[in-house]
């Protein structure tokens, strides 16, 4: 079973509050010191994960669009056709987020 991300905050809190080494607070509990450590690093820094995590990524060779178009006659979807005849279908409620990671990743294979 795995531990939660909580668990393992509270873990780290209760070695620092210890006083104890991350081996003797580890073997106490019945765990990897290495892994105690590592937690303790991770959780040190969540607002840079979460600055990572919202960075755009970037579009290494943008991708020729040859053409745009309505892809469903409700106008819910439209269609982009990519050089190499690939095609996307996207629906009208598309996140630009997530299209742009998709965009990348078909730059870096084309």
């Amino acid at each position: 079973m795995r531990t939660s991300r909580e668990e393992w905050r509270k873990r780290v809190e209760r070695w620092k509050d210890s006083g104890l080494t991350a081996e003797q607070y580890a073997s106490e509990l019945g765990i990897n010191a290495k892994t105690l450590q590592f937690w303790k690093y991770k959780l040190a820094k969540p607002a840079a994960s979460a600055q990572r995590a919202r960075r755009r990524p970037r579009v290494e060779a943008p991708l020729p669009l040859i053409e745009v178009q309505p892809a469903s006659s409700d106008g819910s979807a439209f269609e982009l056709e990519l050089s190499g005849g690939k095609r996307l279908r996207i629906p009208v409620t598309f996140e630009v987020e997530a299209l742009e990671r998709l965009l990348a990743v078909l730059a870096r294979t084309a």
